[in-house]
């Protein structure tokens, strides 16, 4: 019969469990999380050691301030374990992801970094190929040209970025989305509030800038990842 799978050992713990449906929706530091969970600091960081041990969790310093971490579930991995963890007790009880368009019609989705030149010009194209009804829209605090690296990398995964300009976040406001991602640290302290309550995530993704082309790369590689499930969450809303 043998022991759990390490899914089910890891996130039956309830504090385990808090903490992977807090960072299942977006990015938090260790303080956000504490507050969200309702568990002193200590607590809370001996238990984001347990699923950083086992690869469930990652940690990235914040552009912004150094001296903070933003901590990330691997949906990716936690989807593998959970259909690992299914298909261990019954066969047929391997997870089986719903149909693309599931749910009801999607709302708007903006996504937000800094200079409207890379991340979220990628996230925004790679949203649009994934799924054409969604309406989705990118902007930037501080917008600057589009980098051509960007377009590159985009465009060797089919999608060309070539007439795309930088928008500021000014040109959205008061519009209504029913989700606005920001993904970088310094735009998250900077993002308006938008009408109609969107849920607001965020995802704390390196300035692809300062590695060169294989930053741009990982950067599209994450984003392919990360826009798969916050698609079932548009779509769910």
């Amino acid at each position: 019969m043998g022991e759990p799978p390490i899914f089910l050992a890891l996130a039956g713990h309830p504090v385990r469990w808090r903490l992977l449906s807090a960072l299942a929706r977006g990015d938090r530091r260790v303080d956000e999380l504490t507050v969200l969970v309702g568990e002193p600091q200590s607590l809370v960081s001996y238990h984001l050691g347990r699923l950083r041990a086992a690869g469930l969790v990652s940690a990235r310093r914040s552009a912004a301030d150094a001296r903070v971490a933003f901590y990330t579930a691997d949906l990716a991995r936690c989807g593998a374990l959970l259909s690992a963890a299914g298909a261990a007790l019954h066969p047929a009880l391997a997870l089986v992801p719903p149909p693309p368009g599931h749910g009801a019609p999607p709302g708007a989705v903006l996504f937000l970094c800094t200079g409207n030149s890379a991340r979220s010009q990628m996230a925004e194209a790679l949203l649009q190929r994934a799924r054409p009804g969604v309406p989705v829209f990118s902007a930037g605090s501080h917008p600057k040209p589009v980098h051509p690296d960007a377009v590159r990398v985009m465009a060797e995964r089919g999608i060309d970025m070539s007439g795309r300009r930088s928008k500021h976040l000014d040109e959205f406001a008061g519009k209504r989305f029913g989700h606005v991602v920001t993904l970088c640290d310094k735009v998250r302290l900077v993002a308006p509030d938008f009408p109609g309550e969107p849920e607001v995530v965020h995802w704390s993704i390196p300035d692809p800038a300062r590695e060169g082309l294989p930053g741009f790369a990982r950067t599209a590689d994450e984003l392919t990842v990360r826009i798969h499930y916050l698609l079932h969450r548009v779509e769910a809303r």
